[in-house]
């Protein structure tokens, strides 16, 4: 059943304290793994942002809801890749995407973190958005079960392209989870669009991080 109001949330402090003296690692806790994450401050990809923690939260408490297990996962704008690494602990075969200068990084954070696990193995590609979907991700052979967004929107110049590139990979029988934090105006109208194309419910909030954690899927023609 859906919620009609959504859940009132908080984003829990589940990284560990550092064991190691580098500053450039932050430990996380998620499904019972501890999870270390690179981040970068060369590029804005490679930060943990709330949104991040908001949806891999979520998604370890709400298993029943959304399984994730054995099912096709595609992270867009994955940065640090820990939600992708989250969703791989939950068993899913996992599609982290990124632009090509943060690419490194995330495969860097992805192998360490899943090298270990039974699970299946998450693939790391390049994905700008809105170019070579055809080429690269053509509809034929590519369908999700799941799609994950978070914090990809923010003051970027490639909105209209974010959003052709969500519309073309939630086809109807996809769930696109997309947790942003919402500080601009840009960013509301943005949602504003994104409510009008997707059938779309906010599933919780998270007010003192100003994050929404929405789930939308396609709308039947």
């Amino acid at each position: 059943s859906l919620i009609d109001s959504p859940v009132i949330l908080k984003i829990l402090q589940n990284w560990v304290p550092r064991v190691s003296h580098y500053f450039d690692k932050e430990h996380y806790m998620y499904v019972g793994h501890q999870i270390v994450i690179q981040e970068s401050i060369e590029h804005f990809g490679a930060v943990v942002w709330p949104g991040a923690l908001a949806l891999s939260q979520y998604l370890e408490s709400n298993q029943e809801q959304f399984n994730l297990k054995d099912k096709k996962v595609l992270e867009i704008g994955a940065g640090t890749g820990l939600v992708s690494i989250v969703a791989c602990i939950l068993g899913a075969y996992v599609t982290a995407t990124d632009m090509p200068e943060v690419l490194e990084n995330l495969s860097y954070n992805i192998s360490r973190n899943t090298q270990n696990m039974n699970a299946h193995k998450p693939e790391v590609r390049q994905l700008v958005w809105g170019e070579g979907l055809n080429e690269d991700f053509p509809v034929s052979t590519y369908h999700y079960d799941f799609i994950l967004a978070t914090d990809v929107v923010y003051h970027h110049t490639a909105l209209d392209a974010l959003l052709a590139t969500m519309v073309y990979f939630c086809k109807p029988g996809t769930v696109l989870l997309w947790a942003n934090k919402f500080r601009f105006s840009t960013d509301y109208e943005f949602l504003e669009k994104f409510c009008n194309i997707f059938n779309t419910t906010i599933l919780a909030e998270f007010p003192e991080s100003n994050v929404k954690l929405l789930k939308a899927t396609a709308r039947e023609n």
